[in-house]
């Protein structure tokens, strides 16, 4: 057991007998995600480094603390990748701050413009070891897909905030790099865009991401050379160069392209919010105010909106969806009582109340962070 890992032990040990919460964080890149969390900070970036690297495996365990910048070019340098796409969240006015780390990566649970065609953070976590709070150090799953058949535990650790535990090291699986890829773009409004992705979603066809805003709906494709070179000449789309169609996945991805910028001024000057709404991917237009940005075939709708936190979840849960309030200015002013994170219902809002208490039962870790009750 490293002296890093002997540290944090006996920090939560030493919480745990004077009742002191704490504050799970890595370089801090998703503090403006969720509630407001309650304690005093964990570091985690000092536990980094990569533990393991078996490309011919596709798997790679790696440290917390570490960069996720640092993983994905150890990973280029074997021309794999993480094919879930997670945000890196860098901010350009905290130079020093490198972005995501993995830790934090699971955690969160966000995947970006390649996750309905390639899967969740969820389906890329081969095992992990957590910090619990009764300063336990717990190890489930494993380092290969034969090992981690059936329920474990250390998938429910994708998006749960932090608040069973600190995650010290994890297992992902990893892809290699696509063979060809290409990015087609096509005129069509919002309607003709859900209609148009429902269609080829049907199809044998290789797309990997997809993307409407303002009129252009733009699609990815991505795999054998053979068939992206057939299914580019069955869709007939305008070819966008890699050169702005790289930067153009990546801004969607770090939430650096212009709908993410442009967003970040109107919650500051407009009192908008920036909302993330989970629907089915054929769900008809949602009649809400504002600017809005929609991926993953139809099924993610990004809303920049000055509505009430009523109003989009009202909107949401008439077409079977959920609405997270993602960035605002003021969250209390947007939600008027009403949490970040859609209400969860019964059961499973018992369970995961009853795995809280089951794994930190002195409730040390990320107080607040999903329910402020919680």
């Amino acid at each position: 057991m490293s002296k890093a890992l002997n540290r944090l032990i006996e920090r939560v040990r030493s919480a745990r007998a004077s009742g002191t919460p704490l504050a799970i964080r890595g370089s801090g890149t998703k503090s403006f995600y969720g509630e407001a969390i309650q304690g005093e900070p964990l570091d985690m970036r000092e536990l980094s480094g990569i533990s393991s690297y078996e490309p011919s495996e596709l798997v790679i365990t790696v440290r917390a603390g570490t960069a996720l910048a640092d993983v994905e070019a150890a990973l280029a340098e074997r021309g794999q990748c993480l094919a879930f796409e997670p945000p890196r969240h860098a901010d350009p006015e905290r130079p020093g701050v490198r972005g995501a780390t993995i830790g934090g990566v699971v955690a969160a649970g966000l995947a970006g413009p390649a996750r309905v065609s390639v899967g969740s953070v969820r389906d890329f976590v081969l095992g992990a070891t957590l910090l619990n709070g009764q300063a336990e150090v717990l190890s489930f799953g494993g380092q290969v897909m034969k090992n981690v058949a059936g329920y474990d535990v250390s998938r429910l650790l994708a998006g749960s905030m932090g608040v069973l535990g600190a995650i010290c090291e994890v297992s992902l699986k990893v892809l290699p790099e696509p063979a060809a890829s290409v990015t087609l773009r096509m005129e069509c409004d919002e309607a003709q865009a859900i209609d148009a992705l429902q269609r080829l979603g049907g199809q044998p066809l290789p797309i990997n991401a997809s993307a409407w805003w303002q009129g252009s709906l733009v699609l990815r494709l991505s795999g054998a050379a053979a068939a992206v070179i057939a299914a580019q000449r069955q869709l007939h789309g305008e070819v966008i160069e890699p050169p702005l169609s790289d930067r153009f996945w990546t801004g969607l991805r770090d939430q650096t392209d212009e709908f993410f910028v442009e967003s970040r001024k109107s919650l500051m000057s407009e009192g908008a919010a920036l909302w993330r709404v989970s629907v089915p991917a054929g769900a008809p237009p949602l009649p809400l105010q504002g600017e809005q940005l929609i991926e993953w075939g139809g099924a993610l709708r990004w809303w920049v909106t000055r509505d009430g936190a009523a109003r989009v979840r009202e909107v949401a849960r008439s077409v079977g969806g959920h609405a997270t309030l993602f960035r605002a200015r003021d969250k209390a002013a947007v939600l008027q009582g009403a949490p970040v994170f859609e209400p969860l219902k019964e059961p499973l809002d018992r369970i995961h109340r009853e795995l809280k208490l089951a794994f930190d039962p002195d409730r040390l870790f990320n107080r607040g962070r999903f329910y402020p009750d919680l």
